[in-house]
This record gives C-alpha cells, sequence and structure tokens, in this order.
C-alpha cells in the first residue's frame, strides 16, 4: 500500500491526467462509437478505475494509454450490457482495440469533432455552454450546477436532453466542410466567449463577482483550440484577448469587494506573464498582414490598455481607431457604446454623450448603457441626470461589486 505522501502524488497525476485526457478519451470513444452517453460514461468509468487502482498498482509507465483502452473496453462493455450491437460487431469493435496508437494529427481531428459537435448550431446556446464544459472541459454535472446557479438535476437534463437532441437530428460526429467551417468556428468561438465573460464579470448576484474557474477554463479551452487550429487568427485574437483581460483579475476588485474600474486599477497587480504573452500574440497576428477579425481587434484593443503604464498613458487616439473597424466589422450597439467611451476621452463627453443617448432604445435594459451615460453626464456637471441614470444601472447590474461600485459613483455625485 503505497504511503500517504505517495497517494498525494498519485493523486495529482489522476488530476493532472483528467485535465489533458478527458477531452481525448470521450473524443476518441465518440468517434468510435458514435455516441455521446456511451463516451461520457467510458471516460468517466476508465478516470473511476484509476482512482482506485493506480494508488495501489502504482502510475502506470503510459497513462494516456492505460486510460484510452480502459475506456474502450468499457465503452464495448456497455453495449454488450445494453445489446446495441450484435455479436459479430462487438468482435470487430475488440479486434480494433489493439493497441495501436493514433498518429497525433488523428486524435486532433477527434478533439475537433467532439468541441464541432458539442457546439452545433441545432443546440441553444445554453446547452451548446454546458455540453462543452462536460464533454471537453470535463466538468461533473455538479460543477456546472454551481457554476451556473441551477440544480444539479436540472442541469443533468440539461446536459441530456442535448445529447438527445444530437441523437435524434443525426448529427454526424465530423468536421465541417471547408464551406461550413468559417460559420461553425465562429460559433465554437462564441460559445467559448460567453463562458469567459460569465467569468469575467459573473451576472447574477448570487454568485462572486468574479469567477475565475470560469475564465480559467475559457482559457484552457480556447488554447486547446488554437493547438488544433493554430492558423486560425481569430481563434488567436481571442485566447489573445482572454490573456489581456484575464491578467488584470488580480486588481479589478477591492479589498472591501467593490469592482475597480481599468482607470483606477494597481496596475502594479496586473500578471505581466500573461501580458506579454497576449501582446506577443497581437503582434504575431499584426506581422501575419491579414486583415483582422473581430476578436483580433479586441485583443488590440485590450492590448493597448495594457500598455500603458498609468491609465493617463492610454493611447485614446489608438483605441478609437481600432473601434472604428471594429463597427464596421460589427455595427451593433454593444460596439457603438463602447466607442463612444473612445469618443469621450478624444472628443470630449459631449459629443460622446449625444452619441449614447442615440442608443437608448436599443440598449435601455443593459445596465453598462445607464452606467456610461451616467459617467458622462457625471462629466457634463449633469448631477440630477447622472443620478438618475446611476440608479438605472444599479437596478439592472446584477453584479455585487459592480453594484457596489455604481452606487458610490451615484453618492458622489450627488454631492
Amino acid at each position: 500500500m503505497a504511503g500517504s505522501a505517495g497517494v498525494s502524488s498519485v493523486e495529482n497525476v489522476i488530476t493532472q491526467a483528467h485535465r489533458e485526457e478527458w477531452a481525448r478519451l470521450v473524443a476518441t470513444a465518440a468517434r468510435r462509437f458514435g455516441s455521446l452517453d456511451i463516451a461520457e460514461e467510458a471516460a468517466s468509468e476508465a478516470f473511476a478505475i484509476a482512482v482506485k487502482r493506480w494508488p495501489i498498482d502504482g502510475v502506470p509507465p503510459n497513462p494516456a494509454g492505460w486510460l484510452t483502452t480502459t475506456a474502450i473496453r468499457k465503452a464495448i462493455d456497455l453495449i454488450r450490457r445494453e445489446n446495441r450491437r450484435d455479436s459479430k460487431q462487438i468482435e470487430a469493435m475488440m479486434i480494433a482495440d489493439n493497441g495501436t496508437v493514433r498518429s497525433r494529427g488523428a486524435i486532433d481531428d477527434d478533439r475537433l469533432r467532439l468541441i464541432f459537435t458539442c457546439c452545433h448550431p441545432v443546440l441553444a446556446m445554453e446547452s451548446r455552454v454546458a455540453l462543452t464544459l462536460r464533454m471537453v472541459g470535463g466538468l461533473t454535472v455538479n460543477e456546472l450546477a454551481r457554476a451556473f446557479l441551477v440544480q444539479e438535476a436540472a442541469m443533468g437534463r440539461r446536459i441530456t436532453r442535448a445529447k438527445a437532441k444530437i441523437r435524434q437530428a443525426r448529427i454526424p460526429f465530423k468536421l465541417p466542410s471547408s464551406g461550413d467551417l468559417p460559420e461553425r468556428i465562429s460559433g465554437v468561438l462564441a460559445v467559448l466567449f460567453l463562458v469567459f465573460n460569465e467569468g469575467y464579470l459573473a451576472t447574477s448576484s448570487d454568485s462572486d463577482p468574479v469567477r475565475d474557474d470560469l475564465t480559467a477554463e475559457a482559457i484552457r479551452l480556447v488554447r486547446l483550440i488554437r493547438d488544433l487550429m493554430p492558423e486560425d487568427g481569430e481563434v488567436a485574437g481571442l485566447l489573445a484577448m482572454m490573456l489581456l483581460i484575464e491578467a488584470r483579475r488580480p486588481a479589478r476588485i477591492s479589498a472591501s469587494g467593490e469592482l475597480v474600474t481599468i482607470d483606477e486599477q494597481d496596475r502594479g497587480a496586473w500578471n505581466r506573464a500573461l501580458i506579454a504573452e497576449g501582446h506577443s500574440i497581437v503582434r504575431e497576428r499584426v506581422n501575419a498582414g491579414m486583415l483582422p477579425g473581430r476578436y483580433q481587434i479586441l485583443a488590440a484593443i485590450n492590448a493597448v490598455h495594457t500598455s500603458a503604464r498609468d491609465a493617463r498613458d492610454t493611447d485614446w487616439a489608438q483605441v478609437l481607431a481600432l473601434y472604428d473597424q471594429l463597427i464596421r466589422l460589427d455595427p451593433s450597439a454593444i460596439v457603438a457604446l463602447n466607442r463612444a467611451i473612445a469618443v469621450a476621452e478624444v472628443d470630449g463627453p459631449e459629443v460622446a454623450l449625444a452619441m449614447v443617448d442615440r442608443l437608448e432604445e436599443t440598449l435601455n435594459n443593459y445596465h453598462a448603457f445607464h452606467a456610461t451615460r451616467a459617467d458622462l453626464r457625471r462629466r457634463l456637471g449633469q448631477r440630477r441626470n447622472a443620478q438618475e441614470s446611476y440608479e438605472c444601472a444599479i437596478q439592472l447590474s446584477g453584479n455585487t461589486a459592480e453594484s457596489m461600485y455604481l452606487l458610490r459613483r451615484r453618492n458622489q455625485s450627488a454631492g
């Protein structure tokens, strides 16, 4: 029997293996057996057996190979028990399980297929997010339920329904055609962007204001996709943007639990390693000479902000120029609102407020619209109007840290 230190070491190995191998196991089993249910259960059982046996037998020389073989055999056992295949099919599967190691390219294709399957447009966005985090990220149903503040049973049903819809719609476990790939990869990135945003500024007052577990998982999954699609500029852009935003996390919440905006943050607390990596990716994309997409432009905007040693040194003209590029690609009201913030720094708050006012009909239920309007009105000395806007923003904000910040600003504007 291994000692306590040895058991702890084995537990760390299993934890790392789960983080690194879960998606590969599920993807391999899903490709081979054509069922996300079987793939998920087989992968879970493989790790459950590892938890029991490795502390006693020792970690195998090739943990990934051991897990793969165990998962495949468990999948065959599941099929045999449920009579889903006749004896000849089962025999063929067992013969195919001859220990042959697939090439890295084949494994990468499996994981890409899994990601595209989980993010298929036939699923509602909330189902895509849950299924991706379960099948690709390896989060348990309980972890997902806690992450999105629902009951564990409800989250389990959400994932079950998503898998059933994939099965009923007969969605093939394959990569999209070259013609469909640009649209489909944008859907995948949108899912991961949504996961990151929920961690960056949680939308519910019942959760922590910043969820570093979700931001970390989103970054990990984008890193995986970048490993699989290294030439895709938007994948690189999304990763760079996430890194540069995550780098500022240590300075975003005060000791009292209040949101600290970028202009007031202690820049010495920023994670310089993440900033250096994000800047490197942005430079790489600029040097590639390709027309940037949405995520690449957002990454460049964050690179400008994180390049300034002091908020007063921010190159707002460059930020505005980048938003000019972005709004041509994405002429949404949200982009227009963020562009107005840059306009306020370049052309003054009066010009920016006129732009923001024109967005009222579209963004009246969006807390950031009212927060931006309140700040511009405050800067223009419109105290009563500023207080009204702050009050609207507070009522619409579901984030406790942000609400504390807005309340302080409202009280300051009253003075």
